[in-house]
Order: C-alpha cells, then structure tokens, then sequence
C-alpha cells in the first residue's frame, strides 16, 4: 500500500540547521504541525562545521540576551534529544601576555560569570598540556559544549519523531506564493500548503531571495578549519586565545581589547591579516577541532590557502605546547554581513526568511528561532 503524502501543515520551515530545527522546535511548542524541507541527503552545513561551542559567556547586548535563552533552549531539549550538553567548565580563555590577562581581569570585575585562574588552574584544563607563557586565564561559566557533528543530527532525529513534525530530506524549496489563508510553497517534490513559512537557509539566502540579501549585505564567510588526530591528553573545554579576545564582544568591549589590538597589529600582523579566532575544542574521539580565519567574498572559491592552515595549526601548537597530526581539513560557511548579527526579513506574506549574519548559530540560533515565531501571527 501506498503511504499518504501529508502536504498540509501549519507551519513549513527550509532549512534542517540548528536556525531551521529551532523554528520548528518553536512551533511544535505552539502546538503546530511542522514540516521541515532539507536540500541535502544530511546535514553537511555549517551546523556541523563549527566547534560545537556555545559561548553564551562573551556576548554583549543583544547577543547576550539571545545566547542566554539559546542555553536554557539547549538545556532543555538535551536530554529529550540524546544530546550531550556540558555546562561545568564548558570554556576557558588563555592568557600568555599580560595585556591578555588585563582583558580578562576587566570583563571578570562586570561579569559573575567570568572567574580568573592560576597559570596553573589553566594547565589542568588543558589536560597537563600548555605553553611555558601562559601566566594565567578565565572561566567562561556561561558557556555550553557540545559536540558539532553530532548535536543537530540528533535534535533533526528528534524533531522528526515527534507526533505532527516531519523532515523531508533530499528536497528543494523552488519558492512560496500567498494563497487564500496561507501559502502555496513549490518544492522539488511537489506543492506543499502551509500556513507559515520559515525560510532559514543561512549564507545560501541569495539563491532564494537575491534582492533581499543584496539590500542587506549578506555574503559567504570562509573558515579554515581542522581536526588532529587525538594529542593523548582531554581537554573539557572550549578554549579561547587572544585573538578570541578581539573578536566577541564581552572581550572586544573593554579598554584593555584597544591595547592588545595595538600589540597584535604590530607584532602579529598575520594573524590579523588571516583575521583569525584562534580556538579549540576536542570531540569526543579525542581529535582537537582547530581553527579559524575569515574571509568574506558573495562566491568562495574552491582553492584554499595552505598557508592559512599552516598559520592556524602552529598556532594552537604553540598554545599548548604539544605537536599536533593533522587527519581533516575543511572550509567552514556561514552568512555575514555589516549591518548586524542575524537578519528577519519578509519575502511574501507568510513567508519570513531568518539568517544568523555572524559565527555565533549555535550559541543564539536556538533563542533567534523561538523570538521570530512569536512575533509572527500564527
């Protein structure tokens, strides 16, 4: 027998990412009845290709806000969805320079969640492992980890089992028209009628709605990335560099970030000019996920920089003090754009498009979601 093929729902959303799984999450929690449409056989964006890290801890302003909801989102649906959450010493920033460790005095004397740690404290994070410089660095107690492989696959496994939701894999979203009370939505697999739309397609926005990603200034940023095979030593948590502290806001914020940024300009230019976040964070085979650069273009090219992978791998080798093999090398993609961390914007009537326009999806993605199903009239 035939199975029926339900093509009605109350809300259709484009996109199995952490954004495209946290608008369905929002409305399952209506009561909705879900649809979600995925391109690809899997998930092989840029939920899977990022350190798996929350870092709920360094955002500022808005971010913050949105960051501290996303935790509690992730926290809650964790268990539910089989997915590993670590909250206790989730991340932690090294400091091998004085004006390092200023940064992170400054943030910890506005931030309880900010606590500074002993050279040695630092040291037994890093699994025994560590530079001779290191004179010191902070707990980040807001910040969650996960692993990135893993931890949306899972949640798209869950949202997919429960009672009124289904993900459709291996099919396209060919665009939306209002009709009557609703929207029409063409897919490569047929018409499907929903009430809403959510169309969450991250840096892929301008192969559905050009204009608006031209209007806002959405392009692609490419990261170098890497996984090692596994060094011998654990290391908990997320792990934070100096550049990390020129890069998020919390950090970014205070007086001492304008004299570290002095420093690495005269004294690292290329690891400004490769416009690196050196981080860390290790899955749990063991292999150290390492990176990153950033380089914005609307097309990325195929062709990547040996020596921005060089750069990025001596680096975290040199914060830990240990040589590290080298198994994956991978470009990491996720939209960006000037004018702001994410985008809302209306296609059509019924149809929002919703894009996280900075490297922050899993730490606010989650939260974005819920805000912009509320605001939308069911």
């Amino acid at each position: 027998m035939v199975p029926v093929v339900n093509n009605e729902c109350d809300v259709l959303v484009v996109g199995a990412g952490v954004l495209g799984l946290g608008h369905a999450l929002a409305a399952l929690e209506q009561g909705q009845r879900v649809i979600v449409l995925e391109r690809e056989h899997r998930i092989v964006g840029a939920s899977v290709r990022n350190f798996g890290h929350v870092g709920a801890t360094v955002q500022s302003g808005e971010l913050r806000d949105l960051a501290l909801g996303a935790r509690q989102r992730w926290l809650s649906v964790a268990d539910a969805a089989g997915i590993e959450a670590r909250r206790e010493g989730a991340g932690l920033a090294v400091a091998r320079r004085t004006d390092e460790l200023e940064v992170l005095t400054e943030l910890a004397g506005s931030r309880d969640s900010v606590r500074l740690l002993t050279p040695a404290q630092v040291v037994d994070r890093l699994g025994g492992a560590g530079a001779d410089d290191i004179v010191g660095g902070a707990d980040l107690g807001d910040d969650l980890r996960v692993d990135p492989r893993t931890t949306v696959p899972r949640l798209a496994a869950w949202v997919d089992a429960q009672d009124g939701a289904e993900i459709r894999w291996n099919t396209a979203y060919l665009g939306a028209e209002p009709v009557g009370d609703g929207v029409r939505v063409r897919t490569s697999r047929g018409e499907i009628r929903a009430r809403r739309v959510f169309v969450c397609v991250g840096h892929d926005l301008d192969r559905v709605a050009p204009t608006v990603a031209a209007d806002a200034g959405v392009q692609r940023c490419g990261l170098s990335m890497m996984l090692t095979e596994d060094p011998g030593f654990r290391v908990a948590p997320a792990v934070l560099t100096a550049t990390s502290l020129l890069r998020y806001g919390a950090f970014a914020d205070t007086a001492a970030a304008a004299v570290l940024r002095e420093r690495l300009s005269a004294e690292r230019p290329d690891l400004i000019a490769a416009d690196t976040n050196i981080m860390f964070t290790q899955r749990p085979d063991g292999g150290l996920l390492i990176g990153d650069s950033h380089l914005l273009d609307d097309s990325l090219d195929p062709f990547l920089d040996e020596a921005v992978f060089d750069l990025l791998h001596r680096e975290v080798e040199t914060v830990l003090g240990r040589r590290l093999a080298i198994r994956q090398r991978w470009q990491g993609i996720y939209a960006a754009r000037p004018d702001g961390p994410y985008l809302v914007a209306e296609l059509a009537p019924g149809v929002t498009a919703c894009s996280v326009t900075t490297g922050v999806g899993m730490t606010v993605g989650l939260e974005l979601a819920a805000r912009t199903v509320a605001a939308v009239p069911a």
